[in-house]
């Protein structure tokens, strides 16, 4: 893509952080956008705010753990506006929980949302664009894709949406459609709340447990990752990033060089795996 002015983009996790910032940075841009959520109410309110400064933009209720919710809203864009030239596979939640607190649940509930939802999204928007001939999606995976985190859940939903955005990037270039993995670092965001729009078919509680005492240790690194989070990045500038790699069909968008460090090394282990054969 030349230009982002007039393309049409589906943004998921749009009525906060991270998906707001790219939201804010497309229309900037002169694109139009249909934001989608699962926060009626947030949604609500800043898609007001910015029709009110003058942007092309609509909604969509979507819990995108669901192929039928995207589904329905990929039909409600094409309606509205006449295709997609843009998907930003951005929704995501920190789930899954410590080791001694796995249960099935947490790990359906952050699988479906960081791993399927991305799924879904290149199998039904991705088919679109494709019959077009032109076309660009962004996936939101993390540092936590290319580097294991505490959170064993959430890490590995972060890796596999690293393996099918690399894996589509090849398989859809032919097809015209350019795939470009957000990994960002520390941004400032509400991830570490996003169990308060939890699907009711999760149920409420998702770790088993609970007589596992979270110690002294556990607490101060969940301290630590709530103040880096706090103090992490605006998201706008992350969606100054993201529009930059639409437009250059970037294969990687970072934030930072903050983890450089421990991701050279990780390589550097795999790596010297081979010089031992």
């Amino acid at each position: 893509m030349d230009s982002l002015t007039g393309k049409a983009a589906f943004v998921t996790g749009a009525a906060s952080g991270i998906g707001l910032g790219i939201t804010e940075a497309l229309v900037a841009k002169g694109a139009r956008v249909m934001m989608a959520d699962i926060d009626v109410d947030e949604l609500a309110r800043v898609s007001d705010r910015l029709r009110a400064e003058g942007a092309d933009v609509a909604t969509a209720i979507v819990d995108v753990s669901l192929r039928e919710d995207q589904q329905r809203a990929a039909d409600q864009m094409v309606r509205a506006f006449g295709g997609v030239d843009i998907l930003i596979n951005n929704a995501g939640v920190g789930g899954g929980g410590p080791f001694e607190r796995w249960n099935d649940k947490g790990w359906d509930w952050t699988v479906g949302v960081n791993l399927m939802s991305v799924i879904y999204g290149f199998d039904i928007f991705g088919r679109i664009m494709a019959q077009q001939g032109a076309g660009h999606i962004v996936s939101t995976a993390s540092i936590a894709g290319m580097m294991p985190l505490d959170s064993s859940a959430y890490s590995a939903t972060k890796f596999g949406v690293v393996a099918v955005s690399e894996s589509l990037r090849e398989e859809l270039a032919p097809k015209g459609v350019g795939v470009s993995l957000l990994c960002p670092g520390f941004v400032n965001t509400n991830i570490i709340h996003s169990h308060r729009h939890l699907p009711e078919r999760f149920g409420e509680n998702l770790s088993d447990g609970d007589e596992v005492p979270v110690d002294d240790a556990a607490l101060e690194r969940i301290k630590t990752i709530s103040d880096l989070i706090r103090t992490g990045h605006d998201p706008s500038f992350v969606g100054d990033l993201v529009c930059d790699g639409i437009l250059n069909n970037h294969p990687y968008i970072f934030t930072d060089r903050e983890h450089e460090p421990t991701i050279r090394a990780r390589f550097e282990g795999i790596l010297a795996a081979y010089e031992r054969l």
